[in-house]
């Protein structure tokens, strides 16, 4: 029999809360910003600050964020990611399922659903995350772990490895964004914005304990470092996508959004980026989140719409965000092939 008969598929994506009301977001914010893997602390001090500095106070300003986004069908994200498990089903013959590592539907409930179908003794898990991070393909795998030993389930598992420099999601990602891209005279610089880590998170993966942020242009030298290493990776896709579309070195920057705390993160941060690049005089922006494979809070409200007001605040005349892969036929069948391929 072939294999791949008795394997499941478990997609993962991040996770949106039930409604955009400040109850519903606090519960999300309590689930996920309690994960030891995305706020690295002990659990008193992870308990401390998240319930006396963060619960009182961000869920009113975040919930008035995911309103100015959340559509009739309900949160983006997880309309968004479902549209993609409808397309891959219409393709794929395999058992598929879709889960959010925070929110609804759960890994747990997912995980007891795929495995419950006749003659299933693998689940090929595919965390929606291009690029390696703790707090995101990392915990995604232990949460799934955990339920497996929770309910004694004998089903192997199995991951597929983080895809930035992938063909596929190359070649996905160059498509998607084409139609913008290809039009050169419509805008001035592209900015790539991809979701911000701290740094301790960068150093803490580093297996070598003496290369990532310590060595001069250490996302350029070779090092095992880089299978685990998010800024590397992304560095990679970046440059993996400019060689496919001959973007020129000053066409184009890097930068990193989304922080939260006091720590210290990836450089240099997307908010600052856009005043700057505003001061030098761009007027056209296009902006790419390829950290994201579905359009979200961060990319409809943080650059879209955020974005688009500091921007044009300093001077900017237009910002234009190519929307994340999200259900683009090119990357329903790259992704089909990427799951082909773990086989």
């Amino acid at each position: 029999m072939d294999k791949r008969n008795n394997r499941a598929v478990l997609l993962v994506n991040l996770g949106s809360p039930s409604g955009a009301d400040v109850s519903s977001v606090r519960r999300y914010l309590n689930q996920f910003l309690m994960d030891p893997y995305v706020i690295q602390l002990p659990w008193i001090l992870r308990r401390l600050i998240v319930g006396l500095f963060v619960l009182p106070f961000r869920p009113k300003a975040s919930a008035r964020a995911y309103q100015s986004i959340w559509t009739s069908e309900g949160s983006p994200l997880i309309v968004l990611s479902m549209k993609l498990l409808a397309a891959l089903k219409a393709t794929n013959s395999v058992p598929l399922g879709m889960a959010m590592r925070y929110g609804t539907p759960s890994i747990e409930s997912q995980v007891l659903e795929l495995s419950s179908l006749p003659n299933i003794d693998e689940i090929l898990l595919v965390p929606l995350y291009p690029h390696y991070a703790e707090s995101t393909i990392a915990t995604t795998i232990a949460e799934t772990e955990r339920v497996l030993k929770k309910h004694a389930l004998s089903i192997k598992l199995k991951t597929l490895k983080p895809f930035y420099d992938r063909p596929e999601y190359i070649e996905a990602l160059v498509s998607s964004a084409e139609p913008w891209i290809s039009e050169p005279e419509s805008y001035d610089h592209v900015l790539f914005s991809y979701h911000g880590l701290p740094e301790q998170h960068i150093t803490g993966t580093d297996p070598t304990g003496s290369h990532c942020l310590k060595q001069e242009n250490c996302c350029s030298v070779s090092s095992s470092a880089h299978e685990t290493c998010y800024r590397h990776q992304v560095f990679k896709t970046t440059e993996c996508f400019v060689k496919e579309t001959g973007l020129k070195q000053e066409q184009y920057t890097i930068a990193f959004q989304s922080r939260l705390g006091r720590a210290r993160w990836l450089e240099p941060s997307t908010n600052d980026t856009l005043i700057e690049l505003a001061n030098a005089g761009v007027k056209n922006l296009l902006v790419l989140c390829p950290a994201f494979v579905s359009d979200c809070l961060e990319t409809l409200e943080e650059i879209e719409l955020e974005g688009t007001e500091t921007f044009k605040s300093h001077g900017g005349e237009s910002l234009t965000l190519i929307p994340c892969l999200n259900d683009n036929p090119v990357w329903v069948e790259k992704l089909t092939d990427l799951i082909a391929s773990s086989a």
